[in-house]
Order: structure tokens, then C-alpha cells, then sequence
């Protein structure tokens, strides 16, 4: 099982802070998961298929590249700034 949470506009955009997830032999990397979860619609597509989407695994930035185990935490956030 895999725990994944949305942040900022994005848990607006999906109506959705989080979700679980079985872990399945088809998911070995956050961009795996990704695509699992754009092929549910427009509206998933639209927000996860950012070219400058960002994520965290087990709360540190990685990519989208970055293997996942069973009981990890994935989150995706559109990108921050600071002033």
C-alpha cells in the first residue's frame, strides 16, 4: 500500500488530499504511479501531466523517476516560490 497526497491547487483541482493505493508489480517508480492516475480523466491529465509538477517521496523532493517501495508516501505539488 502506498499513500499518496495531493497539495495546494492540485487536492482543489482533484477535490482529493489523499488517497491509498495498492502497491502492484506495475508500479516501481513515481512516474508509474503517475500515469496510473492521468489515465482516470481530463482533469487528471491536466494536473499531474504538468511539465513542472513536483514531487516528494517519504517527504523529500525527488523525481518522477525515483523507486517506490511498499508503505512509502508520494506527494505531488505545483511548484513553490518564496519572497
Amino acid at each position: 500500500m502506498i499513500l499518496i497526497n495531493y497539495f495546494a491547487r492540485y487536492r482543489d483541482l482533484l477535490n482529493l488530499g489523499g488517497e491509498k493505493l495498492p502497491l502492484t508489480t506495475d508500479l516501481d517508480t513515481i512516474e508509474d504511479v503517475r500515469r496510473l492516475l492521468m489515465a482516470r480523466g481530463e482533469v487528471w491529465t491536466n494536473v499531474l501531466g504538468e511539465c513542472n509538477l513536483m514531487c516528494a517521496l517519504n517527504q523529500e523532493l525527488c523525481q518522477t523517476d525515483q523507486p517506490i517501495e511498499d508503505f512509502d508516501e508520494i506527494a505531488f505539488f505545483p511548484p513553490v516560490t518564496g519572497g
